[in-house]
């Protein structure tokens, strides 16, 4: 049970108060907020209280380094109470003690392309020869490579608003690909992209009741699958791996690839099963608030199809390495290491 905390207002009412830790980019602001304006619309009598801090990764806006770890800290501390994240900047495993109690209904996940003002009106295909895109991900550029050959990609680090600065402001870039407008056919997305974790304590069983009404059922049974198979394959983000993902009728489809750092070796299945339960209420009434899957204990979600997700996830990541996809990663990671 965590350390509750109470604010009495001048009517002498006294609400609990609950602290929301985020990073302090406008994008993790932004994302929060969000996510807090929820919150509070179904537990009014509650104060929620934003605690913003700087991360390593804030700090050192050009380097890839992973910022959830101070979020982490503070959670451990009792210094807050949750912590909101993008679900793809989760490691596969969480540290013991935290949990993924809730993921958000998906935004749109696919990846886009920002061009330089000079370019405008342009595409990927109709730019010239040895133009240079900028992107800080090892997946897109692998997938974008074998699509766009003549095109050559650089890395570029930064918050958002960085990187569109460094595209505007200067002409070392003819575009740059960030999160939401290439389909499938061109780029697949990351695991957990568009998606909203909220990341607690896992002794909190208040919290995590709390955050459990923010779970989307079936963006935690798609992310489920995508972690389950990115953990299958020891991927992370120092290999070039990629998903997509859907519920139809049902059915959880799930296609998975990985990459060369180069594009011109790759591996892609797509596998799918089913969600659906005879009886849905009894079947939420089982989940274990002790259970994880894939670092998320999701609630109120069919612990069934959570365990079917899970399994989906892990026999397309079984295939692929059947097929060859540990060689591939391998020498994508050991290439990646020495850049």
């Amino acid at each position: 049970m965590s350390e509750k905390t109470n604010l009495q207002d001048a009517d002498g009412k006294v609400s609990r108060v609950i602290r929301v830790g985020t990073r302090k980019s406008q994008l993790a602001r932004i994302q929060t907020d969000s996510v807090v304006e929820k919150l509070k619309e179904l537990h009014p009598d509650v104060h929620f209280e934003i605690v913003a801090m700087s991360t390593t990764g804030d700090k050192i806006l050009d380097t890839a380094v992973a910022n959830h770890y101070n979020l982490e800290n503070a959670l451990e501390k009792n210094e807050v109470d949750l912590v909101v994240h993008s679900l793809k900047d989760l490691p596969t495993v969480l540290p013991e003690g935290f949990t993924i109690g809730s993921v958000l209904k998906r935004e749109n996940p696919h990846d886009a392309v920002v061009l330089h003002p000079k370019h405008k009106g342009k595409f990927l295909e109709s730019l010239a020869n040895k133009s240079v895109v900028g992107t800080s991900s090892l997946r897109r550029a692998a997938q974008l490579k074998k699509r766009f050959p003549h095109v050559e990609f650089k890395d570029i680090r930064g918050h958002l608003n960085t990187r569109l600065k460094k595209l505007d402001e200067k002409d070392d870039f003819s575009a740059i690909i960030l999160a939401a407008i290439l389909g499938p056919d061109d780029c697949m997305y990351a695991v957990g992209q568009g998606a909203l974790a909220v990341e607690v304590r896992a002794r909190d069983q208040d919290i995590l009741e709390m955050v459990s009404v923010l779970n989307d059922s079936d963006t935690v049974l798609r992310c489920i699958a995508e972690r389950a198979f990115l953990k299958h394959l020891e991927g992370g983000c120092s290999v070039p791996v990629a998903v997509y993902s859907e519920v139809k009728n049902s059915q959880l489809y799930l296609t998975g690839a990985v990459y060369s750092l180069d594009g011109s070796d790759s591996l892609k299945e797509t596998m799918q099963t089913s969600i659906s339960s005879n009886n849905q209420a009894e079947e939420q009434e089982k989940v274990d608030e002790k259970v994880q899957h894939v670092g998320i204990t999701a609630l109120k979600v069919s612990e069934a199809a959570q365990d079917a997700a899970v399994k989906l996830g892990v026999d397309l990541g079984n295939l692929l390495l059947s097929k060859g996809a540990k060689e591939i990663l391998t020498v994508a990671r050991q290439l990646n290491d020495v850049r």
